[in-house]
């Protein structure tokens, strides 16, 4: 499944669960609520004012991997390069991204081999670290529920989270 890029001028485009969706318009926002246990990737060009954002659920495909054939973006280790992919796909570089990560919480108080916040944000840190790609900010554990907001015309991503507003 490959997503669609944003075109819609001025709109607020969401990013659902297992879900990604990159953008070329300048004056849209991506969007994705709700991330408990679930991680947010950002990556933005500033020069190409283009971006996108994934919502993964799950650490890595291998235990599904027919799922991950069907929703890549459900998994880090199959939805992150995608989204990746699709980027390179419109002209940007790895370079020139400016990279990201929001969530991982631990929202249930489960112990630590039962901590998929914890292990959604370890892959996280095994990727980038492969791939040499600079995450220059993130926002990851605790206990409280987030929402992740990607600026195009900015650049800004925006976290709000227990009534408050901040950015990465």
């Amino acid at each position: 499944m490959m997503p669609s890029v944003a075109s819609e001028a001025g709109n607020r485009v969401v990013v659902g669960i297992a879900e990604f969706k990159v953008t070329t318009d300048p004056t849209a926002s991506l969007v994705t609520y709700a991330l408990g246990s679930c991680v947010a990737v950002v990556a933005y060009d500033p020069s190409r004012r283009l971006g996108g954002l994934i919502h993964y659920m799950l650490p890595a495909s291998s235990a599904m991997p027919a799922r991950a054939a069907e929703r890549p973006a459900m998994f880090a280790d199959t939805g992150v390069p995608a989204l990746f992919h699709r980027l390179y796909a419109l002209g940007t570089v790895k370079g020139a991204l400016v990279v990201k990560v929001a969530g991982g919480g631990q929202l249930l108080g489960s112990s630590p081999e039962f901590d998929i916040g914890y292990k959604n944000v370890t892959i996280a840190q095994q990727l980038f670290k492969r791939s040499g790609v600079t995450v220059t900010a993130w926002d990851v554990g605790g206990t409280a529920s987030r929402t992740v907001e990607l600026r195009l015309a900015t650049g800004e991503v925006v976290v709000r989270s227990r009534g408050k507003e901040y950015h990465l």
